[in-house]
């Protein structure tokens, strides 16, 4: 019986061609790999299964937060040049940042971005987060769209492209905020989210601004011995409202990516789905009692990671770890750029 709460255990091979460099060339292009909890079937399908997959009355989660192009370049005081990540907003001006290289950075000091764009950075804390303030000439975010760069993920070995600044987003993305992207929603277009919503097919919104702590792999031997990262997660009255329906007249509650369960299973409270917006640092991992989702279309997750931590959970050990291992074999594409897996009962 494997160690559940070891991190090892959530460790496999991969080689490293299967991480997917590039989207596929249309969005439904992508391969979809179900996976049935209760039987431990494992069925391959192109992504357009996902139209007999989903059911009339089905309430389809999806995280509508937006990738920001986060990636910043900038000349300090020396003339050196340094790249800044915003992570979060703090008010108008002011962000949450790390720089790159931090160690070398003398602060408080001013840093040049553009003839529009300059910032005041500060000291880091213990992680290496700073402050910067803002000041900008013109329209901040219309500067930021002109000068920045999607913040790609590090397995992606390539600099960000014009392709890159569509398809490192869903086609539901409204709200910047998040500085990696929720992908399981990457292979939906307009076409399948219009012939899933004629067929019955119901969809609510989360917001979850995703962090860049999103990539870290578990360091910790032990992984409740893992600090948890924080993410902005807002679930609007009508999405909590719908949810609730839902539960009520026993109909699905289908989560489209980790962060949408992030969301939901942390606003579940006495019963009942609330609404608001709060921060969570929810870690999810075999053991933990799913209170609203029942099915998840989700991506491949690294090895190691919280996310695969949280698909062992829902879809159980054995039969995530078979799933994966078939899903080599079948070179599937994994990660942001990769193919898709449903799992439900």
């Amino acid at each position: 019986m494997p160690d559940l709460l070891a991190t090892d255990t959530y460790d496999y091979y991969l080689p490293k061609e299967l991480i997917a460099q590039f989207p596929a060339e249309k969005r439904t292009d992508s391969r979809l790999m179900q996976v049935k909890r209760q039987s431990r079937e494992i069925y391959h399908h192109r992504f357009t299964a996902i139209l007999e997959l989903l059911k009339e009355g089905d309430l389809v989660i999806i995280n509508s937060s937006k990738v920001f192009p986060a990636r910043l370049f900038a000349t300090k005081e020396t003339g050196a040049k340094i790249e800044i990540l915003l992570l979060h907003q703090l008010n108008e001006n002011t962000w949450q940042c790390i720089a790159k290289p931090g160690k070398k950075l003398k602060s408080p000091q001013w840093l040049h971005f553009s003839d529009n764009l300059s910032g005041y950075i500060s000291q880091g804390n213990s992680e290496g987060i700073r402050e910067i303030q803002f000041t900008c000439k013109t329209d901040f975010w219309d500067e930021i769209k002109r000068i920045g760069h999607i913040p790609l993920p590090p397995y992606i070995e390539r600099s960000d492209t014009i392709l890159d600044s569509e398809r490192y987003q869903t086609v539901y993305a409204e709200e910047n905020g998040s500085v990696a992207a929720p992908t399981a929603g990457f292979h939906f277009d307009a076409e399948i989210l219009n012939a899933l919503k004629k067929k019955g097919v119901l969809f609510s919104e989360v917001i979850l601004h995703i962090g860049i702590g999103t990539f870290r792999p578990v360091k910790t031997k032990r992984i409740t011995d893992h600090k948890m990262h924080s993410e902005l997660a807002t679930i609007p009255e009508i999405t909590a409202a719908a949810i609730n329906l839902a539960k009520k007249e026993g109909r699905r509650v289908v989560c489209v990516g980790t962060t949408s369960v992030r969301s939901v299973e942390s606003f579940w409270q006495d019963g009942e789905m609330q609404s608001g917006s709060k921060w969570t640092d929810l870690f999810i991992y075999p053991g933990f009692n799913f209170k609203v989702t029942d099915a998840l279309l989700t991506n491949f997750h690294l090895p190691k990671s919280t996310l695969l931590m949280m698909i062992s959970a829902f879809g159980g050990l054995e039969t995530i770890k078979k799933a994966y291992n078939i899903a080599v074999q079948e070179k599937y594409r994994f990660f942001s750029y990769g193919d898709a897996m449903f799992i439900e009962d």
